[in-house]
C-alpha cells in the first residue's frame, strides 16, 4: 500500500467524503491540499471539514493561516514535508485531499525555482497591475496554457508568469520543463485518484452547497473578512475565495442577494471547468485514476 493517497477533483466533486472514508478505512491522516482550505477564517466558504469530521480521524493543514497572510505553493511544501517525512519513517498512511491541482504537482514533480526577474519589468508590471490593466489578457497573449489554469483575479500568479515570460522569453510551461524541481513524494510513494462526476450533476452540487453556505454562514463569513483590522486587500489569496466579493457587495449594497448567489456559483462553476482543465494535461497519466464517483474510487481496479 503507498505511503500517501492523493484525493483532488473539481470543487464540490465530493473529494472531502471520499477522503474521510479512506482515513477511516487505512486509519490514515487526512492532510489538506486545497489553498482556501489553509485559511482559520474561511471554514464555510472553503468547505472545510467539519470539527466533528475533524474529531473522527486526524487533520492536518486545515485553517492554520490567518486572513492577513498570503499562502503559496511554496509555504505550502514547507509545511507538508515535515509531515510526509515523519509519516515515512512511522510507516503510518496518510491522504492528501484538495481542490489546488498545483499542489499535486508540485508534491510529485517538484516546485519550480524561481528563476531571476529584472527589476525594471517587474516594477513595470506592478505598476500596470496597480493601474487596473487587465493581466489575465496580458498572460494569455504570452502564455495561454498558464493562463487558463489561473483564475483571472489570481493577481499574483499572473505577475509572476508574465515578469517570468518578460525577464526570460520561456513560458511558465516551457521553464518548469527546463528547470524541474525535486519532488516531495518519491514514484512508488503515492496513488492518485481523480473524482471527475458528470457535469450536470457537479453543477448542480455546487449550486446547492453554495445556497447551503448562505444558510450555514457564508454571509456573517465575509462580514468578519471586511470589519478585518487592518483592512485586507482585496486582491489578497483569503479575499478571492468564490463567494466572497460578491457577498462583500451586498454587504455594502451593491447587489442583492439573488444576484449575490447567482454570481457566486457562476463562478465556482467556471473554476471547477478549470480544474478539471489543468488536471487532463498534470494529474493524468499511469499513476492517476480518474473516476466518476467516490464509491468508484473506493473499489480497487481490476
Amino acid at each position: 500500500m503507498a505511503l500517501a493517497t492523493l484525493i483532488a477533483g473539481p470543487t464540490a466533486s465530493g473529494k472531502s467524503a471520499l477522503a474521510m472514508a479512506w482515513a477511516e478505512r487505512d486509519s490514515a491522516t487526512v492532510v489538506n491540499a486545497d489553498s482556501m482550505q489553509v485559511y482559520a477564517d474561511l471554514r464555510v466558504l472553503s468547505a472545510r471539514p467539519s470539527p466533528e469530521d475533524e474529531a473522527r480521524v486526524p487533520h492536518r493543514l486545515f485553517g492554520f493561516v490567518p486572513a492577513g497572510e498570503e499562502f503559496s505553493v511554496g509555504r505550502y511544501l514547507a509545511h507538508v514535508t515535515p509531515i510526509i517525512v515523519e509519516a515515512r519513517k512511522a510507516g503510518t498512511k496518510l491522504v492528501l485531499v484538495g481542490g489546488t491541482g498545483l499542489y499535486f504537482r508540485a508534491l510529485t514533480e517538484g516546485l519550480m525555482p524561481s528563476p531571476p526577474i529584472d527589476a525594471d519589468i517587474r516594477a513595470e508590471w506592478r505598476a500596470r497591475a496597480a493601474a487596473g490593466e487587465d493581466l489575465h489578457a496580458a498572460l494569455q497573449a504570452r502564455d495561454p496554457v498558464r493562463a487558463t489554469a489561473l483564475h483571472p483575479q489570481d493577481t499574483p500568479r499572473l505577475l509572476r508568469a508574465i515578469e517570468l515570460f518578460e525577464s526570460t522569453g520561456r513560458t511558465y510551461t516551457e521553464w518548469l520543463a527546463e528547470n524541474p524541481g525535486e519532488p516531495v513524494l518519491h514514484a512508488g510513494e503515492w496513488e492518485g485518484v481523480f473524482l471527475d462526476p458528470p457535469r450536470e450533476a457537479l453543477h448542480a452540487r455546487i449550486d446547492q452547497r453554495f445556497e447551503a453556505m448562505m444558510r450555514g454562514g457564508a454571509l456573517e463569513e465575509v462580514a468578519g473578512l471586511l470589519a478585518h483590522q487592518p483592512p485586507l486587500p482585496p486582491n489578497l489569496g483569503v479575499m478571492k475565495a468564490h463567494g466572497v466579493p460578491h457577498l462583500a457587495r451586498l454587504i455594502r449594497g451593491g447587489i442583492g442577494r439573488d444576484e449575490a448567489v447567482r454570481l457566486s456559483q457562476q463562478d465556482t462553476r467556471a473554476y471547477a471547468r478549470r480544474q478539471v482543465i489543468f488536471a487532463r494535461r498534470y494529474l493524468a497519466g499511469e499513476h492517476w485514476r480518474w473516476v466518476g464517483s467516490a464509491e468508484a474510487a473506493l473499489t480497487p481496479p481490476r
